[in-house]
């Protein structure tokens, strides 16, 4: 799989991708991220990428020609699946989207600035728009390396134990369940005596019940 980032700064994502399972999945050759300079398609003599927008009104506006250029420039090496926006009014990212990107091969993430980006851009070029949440960031790296991470651990092989990113919490209708490990007590606090029993039907039905709890207590919205 490769992820094309495009960003007009790169810097804030040169971290979250040199480490743990993102890490590990790049130097197995399961996925292939790339950040790229927006600035390097910028034809002002400033590498200016926002302007004031038409009609008025606060903010700047990432303008057209940049993110058009960069984005016909990526299109001539290869074909993408997905040219995704990373937007507060896109789609709320879920478990299901996450679970159809994972399958994709090559998807371009575009970090948006400032006001907004030019409207073209997304009527023209962008094919999905996603949100992670009902709020606003100051733009969408960090969202980006949400989706990133979020996808990249789906990919086969990423995670030592695949059956672990398959019980995730969201890949069914039930949150996941409450965890426990060494030492059976701490300060008093004991690990509850049946998932201690070895009797697995007696742990199936208590990891059940406890999920269909947490569930109902914090995800009431959801069915399961």
């Amino acid at each position: 799989m490769r992820i094309d980032i495009i960003t007009s700064l790169p810097g804030l994502l040169s971290g979250p991708f040199d480490h743990s399972i993102i890490k590990r999945a790049k130097d197995k050759g399961l996925v292939e991220i790339l950040i790229h300079d927006l600035r390097k398609f910028s034809t002002d003599k400033h590498k200016k990428l926002d302007d004031y927008p038409y009609g008025g009104g606060p903010g700047m506006v990432m303008m057209i020609e940049p993110i058009a250029l960069c984005i016909e420039h990526l299109k001539s090496e290869r074909n993408y699946d997905e040219i995704i926006f990373l937007s507060p009014d896109g789609e709320l990212l879920n478990q299901k989207l996450i679970n159809r990107f994972s399958l994709l091969t090559n998807i371009i993430l575009l970090c948006g600035h400032y006001r907004g980006i030019d409207e073209r851009v997304r009527e023209h070029f962008i094919t999905k728009e996603i949100s992670i949440g009902n709020y606003v960031l100051s733009g969408g790296e960090i969202p980006a390396a949400v989706l990133t991470d979020a996808i990249v651990r789906l990919l086969p092989g990423a995670i030592s134990d695949e059956t672990s990113a398959l019980n995730d919490s969201f890949q069914g209708d039930l949150l996941d369940v409450p965890l426990y490990t060494r030492p059976a007590e701490f300060r008093g606090l004991k690990v509850p005596k049946v998932l201690l029993s070895g009797d697995h039907k007696k742990i199936d039905a208590w990891h059940l019940e406890r999920a269909l709890e947490r569930t109902k207590k914090r995800r009431p919205e959801r069915k399961g």
